[in-house]
């Protein structure tokens, strides 16, 4: 008998992050199992502490992961910007390959990062059919903690989950829903938005807004380095033509790490503007409006309560192909949980300085507009679930090692507060 193994792969800060909480979450959860009420006649496990290991960042490596390899400072979003570091990717994948078949954990977790997690959910699947006999006994439970966004592009990629997947974990209330027309045989688990967990009160009280002559800005450019050297000059440009507007004006910016705050300033980033690294969250509770990228920091925003403006800058070709494959409306995640523009969307050739300076300026002179954003950003966040995300997203998985080899949770899903017809409306 051994303690439980959990081998666990995040490859972005926001991954890291959501890995972290993940393995604290586990952790007790396991603990609170009654194993010996299990099916087997014979224990499999002791009451010692589960393993953790696998790939994440600072994060994951406090929270007691033992760390193989580190992907997050190199996050990139885009087939062209993923080429240059090919390389390293494909040494990251064989290293981690190679210790999930020496240590053999009983539970293997892609947290986000789909690109590179299917693949590897795919390369151990074609693994263990070849091992499917007496002599080969592991058989690890696959899971996906948030899924790629299928149902924007690529749903082919759906059909590959369910053949390679024990289980999803979705964070996104449309998605089971989703699946269940695409890919039936997934067994898919709504457990609710875990960044719902990271806000005390997740229903703010509306914001007073103490400067009247000018705002008080939030500048969030990413947290890949691709993103900061876009999104670097982008902002400065922006700022530039808001102070020239508002003298008073005033702004913070917040980086994941001290590696992109460095990359941001070699991009003449304004020395009256300062970089907080880590969370965004005290920058965000301090701002009147945040200028912001796409990407999970939009949900955030909406948790604080804060009207935004949304931009995304990417290579080109990786731009002209997304426009081929995607099929939703909006980038901006609360614009495609409303079905409709909330935070205004300037992506590609729209994302110049001058747009961006001159929607901000439009958004703070118009209080009305500014108030019909906080309320749908009410609507919004009732429907990113309960605060205990982590929570249910650990007990489902302590009960998929409970129920091997079947893996299969048998907790009810969270009952979902929108469903696919969210995305069909969009698209």
């Amino acid at each position: 008998m051994r303690p439980f193994s959990i081998m666990l792969i995040a490859g972005e800060p926001s991954g890291d992050r959501l890995g972290a909480d993940l393995v604290r979450a586990l952790r007790g959860a396991l603990l609170e199992l009654e194993l010996d009420s299990s099916p087997h006649v014979q224990p499999l496990r002791t009451a010692l502490p589960p393993e953790f290991f696998g790939a994440g960042g600072p994060a994951m490596r406090e929270a007691g992961v033992e760390i193989v390899t580190d992907l997050t400072p190199y996050a990139t979003i885009g087939l062209f910007d993923a080429l240059r570091r090919l390389p390293l990717y494909h040494r990251a994948f064989t290293t981690l390959r190679a210790e999930a078949r020496r240590r053999q954990p009983d539970l293997v977790i892609g947290i986000d990062s789909g690109g590179f997690n299917l693949r590897f959910a795919k390369a151990l699947r074609q693994y263990l059919r070849k091992r499917h006999d007496w002599f080969h006994p592991w058989r690890p439970v696959l899971v996906q903690y948030v899924s790629p966004q299928v149902w924007a592009s690529r749903p082919g990629r759906a059909h590959e989950m369910e053949e390679n997947l024990d289980l999803l974990l979705s964070i996104l209330p449309f998605e089971p829903d989703w699946f269940a027309r695409h890919a039936p045989r997934l067994t898919v688990r709504y457990v609710g938005h875990p960044l719902v967990d990271r806000w005390a009160n997740p229903a703010p009280a509306p914001r007073t807004e103490t400067r009247q002559n000018a705002p008080r800005l939030a500048l969030l450019p990413g947290s890949r380095p691709d993103e900061i050297r876009r999104h670097g000059p982008l902002l400065a440009g922006a700022w530039s033509r808001l102070k020239q507007r508002w003298p008073d004006a005033q702004a913070r910016c917040a980086v994941p790490h001290p590696a992109l705050a460095d990359l941001l300033r070699q991009q003449a980033w304004p020395d009256e503007i300062p970089v907080q690294i880590g969370p965004a969250r005290p920058v965000l509770e301090w701002a009147d409006l945040a200028l912001t990228k796409s990407g999970t920091i939009t949900l955030e925003c909406a948790l604080a309560d804060l009207p935004a403006v949304v931009f995304y800058k990417t290579a080109p070709p990786t731009w002209w192909i997304g426009r081929q494959i995607v099929h939703v409306r909006h980038l901006a995640m609360p614009n495609l949980l409303a079905n409709r523009t909330v935070y205004p969307e300037l992506i590609q050739n729209d994302a110049t300085p001058d747009r961006l300076a001159a929607t901000v300026a439009d958004l703070w002179e118009n209080r009305t507009r500014r108030s019909e954003i906080r309320a749908a950003l009410a609507e919004i966040r009732k429907q990113l679930g309960p605060p205990g995300a982590s929570l249910r997203a650990a007990r489902l998985l302590a009960l998929c090692l409970r129920n091997k080899p079947s893996a299969l949770p048998i907790e009810p899903p969270l009952a979902t507060a929108a469903t696919a017809s969210t995305l069909r409306a969009a698209a």
